[in-house]
């Protein structure tokens, strides 16, 4: 009995944290809405074009800003407080879902809406995900808890996987796409519930000043290049987000085309990506 209890502590012990522990609480239940969202999204292009390519282009949209704007957001992050940084780009993101959630339940979405939605949701998580990711250093204050926390926000992001896409199938197929924005628009209200309860100490030694950004972006480009782990670790997620992801964007057309299937299959094969996810991790 002892064994389990230890064994469940040290498992979540990064949650004595309190700020990590807000974070971990409100994220867990924000992806939850991200992927109900996605799964509804990529659907609802399809069903709006029935065109592979479009399907393609419109999710091509939401990513292109990430990969321009991401390295400058990364050196951002550094100069200037996270955590208001993650506020804003949490509230950018609701109201995103927020004006999908009206267009479609008003009937008024068209392929153009979609693609200027998803541009703005992809600046928005250009400027998020890497002040998220280096975040979490500031939410845990006892430093021995850090891999613990990066494995536990691993866990949640494919647990979430795992379950959101079945739940969007099954809400896309009975209630419509609308109903999943509107969802998501509610999750984020948690996220940034738990953000604004925090009390985030202000990092120390950070040099506002410390030459432009375009001299810190080719600083951290060298740097990162020229350490041979790193450069590995880079090369190797660029050829899997390249040859590998891809095949996610053409579900919708796996689902309905080829499996003769609705919304629900769809969401029954992106949660089998979140299961095989999720084994790996916990693994």
């Amino acid at each position: 009995m002892n064994f389990n209890i230890n064994f469940f502590n040290n498992l979540f012990r990064a949650l004595r944290n309190k700020n990590y522990r807000l974070f971990f609480y409100g994220q867990s239940l924000s992806l939850l809405g991200t992927w109900i969202q996605q799964v509804a999204l990529s659907w609802l292009i399809y069903s709006v074009t029935n065109s592979a390519f479009l399907l393609g282009f419109v999710m091509f949209a939401g990513q292109l800003p990430t990969f321009l704007i991401a390295p400058f957001a990364g050196v951002f992050a550094d100069r200037y407080d996270k955590h208001k940084i993650i506020i804003i780009t949490q509230v950018v993101s609701m109201l995103q879902a927020i004006l999908l959630a009206i267009f479609v339940l008003t009937n008024n979405i068209n392929i153009s809406v979609l693609i200027i939605l998803n541009i703005l949701l992809g600046i928005a998580n250009s400027f998020d995900i890497p002040t998220r990711q280096s975040f979490v250093i500031q939410m845990v204050e006892h430093k021995e808890d850090l891999p613990n926390a990066i494995a536990l926000n691993s866990s949640i992001v494919n647990g979430s996987r795992l379950i959101g896409p079945a739940i969007a199938g099954i809400l896309v197929a009975s209630l419509g796409e609308g109903i999943c924005f509107l969802i998501n628009a509610i999750s984020f209200v948690f996220v940034i519930i738990s953000l604004a309860l925090m009390k985030v100490k202000k990092e120390e030694n950070v040099d506002h000043e410390n030459g432009s950004i375009l001299k810190q972006l080719k600083e951290g480009y060298h740097y990162s290049f020229g350490f041979l782990p790193i450069r590995s670790v880079i090369l190797l997620l660029a050829a899997v987000s390249l040859f590998g992801n891809p095949y996610m964007v053409l579900l919708p057309v796996f689902a309905k085309n080829i499996l003769n299937g609705d919304a629900t299959t769809l969401g029954y094969l992106n949660s089998a990506v979140g299961l095989g996810a999720l084994s790996a991790a916990l693994y």
